[in-house]
């Protein structure tokens, strides 16, 4: 006796519930999104304000004066002269001599300050007994005014301070020294130490970030592969700080463009000019000589050289397909 198989229903087709079509309506704000955006204004209100009052109305009224007459105390009224102060400018013998001590100050300091963080930055990035205590050195200089440090240097530099007798100390008296910030030949080289002495430690901590975000699994394989210390920085360090090198460039050479406080302090542009930068011819023919158009002239070409400089670097440093 054989059983019939029973009879199956074939398979209902899964409908979808109907959608009741009509207008949708409008999505409403959630409660309190409005206070929150007036709240976000407000908190940015300060800043902005500050912003537009130090630096970009200053910046407006800079580029405006530089086209007129106008002095810092004058009983003359203010008057167009168009392009006369940059005629001037570039006529002006200090001014190219500003621009040429400008020019190598940054040829000196962007390679020598740059690779020497990058070397502070290697040794702190190990895992040792007292690495906090070596950050903490490094980066002190870069939390003291560089006022306060321009003044301890300049006593060191001085033909009987500590320099000097360290030089006459370790070389048994043959080598005497020089009067470091009176002699033109040896005034910016000075100041040259001096910054990179000084702002070394800011830029070892940016290095410090780019080391610490290369992933260690690239040098475990370099390590496997047999790969020595000189070809994983070769091959995996540098290359991982591509971003960074980038940053750590464009910052120090904006810095060095801007050197003012140093000179201020230590030599105020001599001897013989050997030290007068452009912001410092700035400052003086601004406030000094009370040439106030001048000193906007020469601060909008600053500008323009800076801008240019940046931008050549971000075009040097821009990631190639």
């Amino acid at each position: 006796m054989t059983l019939s198989p029973l009879p199956t229903r074939p398979p209902q087709a899964v409908t979808e519930p109907a959608v009741a079509s009509g207008p949708t309506r409008p999505r409403r704000s959630r409660p309190g999104f409005l206070r929150e955006q007036i709240s976000g204004w407000g908190m940015i209100a300060p800043a902005a304000a500050l912003l537009l009052l130090f630096v970009f109305l200053p910046a407006i009224m800079g580029f405006g004066l530089a086209f007129t007459n106008a002095r810092l105390i004058s009983p003359r009224p203010v008057e167009f002269v168009g392009a006369d102060n940059f005629a001037r400018l570039f006529a002006d013998p200090t001014f190219w001599r500003a621009l040429l001590n400008v020019t190598y100050f940054a040829v000196i300091v962007v390679p020598v300050q740059s690779a020497l963080a990058l070397a502070m930055a290697l040794l702190i990035n190990k895992k040792f007994r007292g690495v906090n205590f070596f950050r903490t050195i490094y980066f002190l200089p870069v939390v003291t005014s560089m006022v306060v440090v321009s003044l301890l240097w300049m006593f060191m530099y001085r033909r009987e301070g500590l320099i000097n007798e360290l030089l006459s100390t370790f070389s048994f008296g043959l080598i005497q020294g020089a009067d470091w910030l009176n002699d033109p030949a040896t005034a910016m080289p000075a100041i040259i130490a001096l910054s990179i002495w000084q702002a070394a430690g800011f830029h070892m901590i940016i290095w410090l970030a780019g080391l610490q975000s290369v992933p260690g699994e690239l040098y475990e394989a370099a390590q496997l592969d047999g790969a020595s210390h000189w070809q994983q920085f070769r091959f995996v360090t540098w290359p991982g700080l591509k971003h960074t090198r980038s940053l750590v460039l464009v910052t120090i050479t904006i810095q060095a463009l801007g050197l003012f406080d140093q000179v201020s302090v230590m030599t105020q542009g001599g001897p013989l000019d050997s030290t007068t930068t452009i912001i410092y011819e700035a400052v003086r023919s601004g406030f000094k000589q009370q040439e106030t158009s001048y000193a906007s002239a020469i601060s909008l070409v600053f500008f323009v050289l800076v801008l240019l400089v940046s931008a050549v670097q971000r075009y040097l440093t821009r990631e190639k397909d």
